[in-house]
């Protein structure tokens, strides 16, 4: 399934440049390993596309609610991070 996502400049161009290999979504959509996320760079001071996109094959999804790992008072206090990584 190909899925189309807006992605606001900067991280636009850490994606293009590999420096980011991770997305943080709302879980409001269906997205599953094997999918394609169509990443459509987007301009919010113009409010509007800049014409760039990128496709990038879904490899891995975890959604938070199914994580056991931390109570909802740690989670409340700390929040969470996400956190990208690659071959040192």
């Amino acid at each position: 399934m190909k899925i189309e996502k807006k992605v606001q400049l900067p991280y636009f161009d850490a994606i293009l440049k590999g420096d980011k290999n991770f997305e943080v979504r709302l879980n409001d959509f269906e997205c599953s390993e094997g999918d394609i996320l169509v990443l459509k760079e987007w301009d919010p001071k113009k409010k509007s596309y800049t014409g760039r996109i990128i496709e990038k094959k879904v490899t891995y999804v975890v959604k938070t609610r199914d994580l056991p790992f931390w109570s909802k008072k740690e989670v409340e206090k700390y929040g969470y991070q996400i956190i990208g990584f690659r071959e040192g």
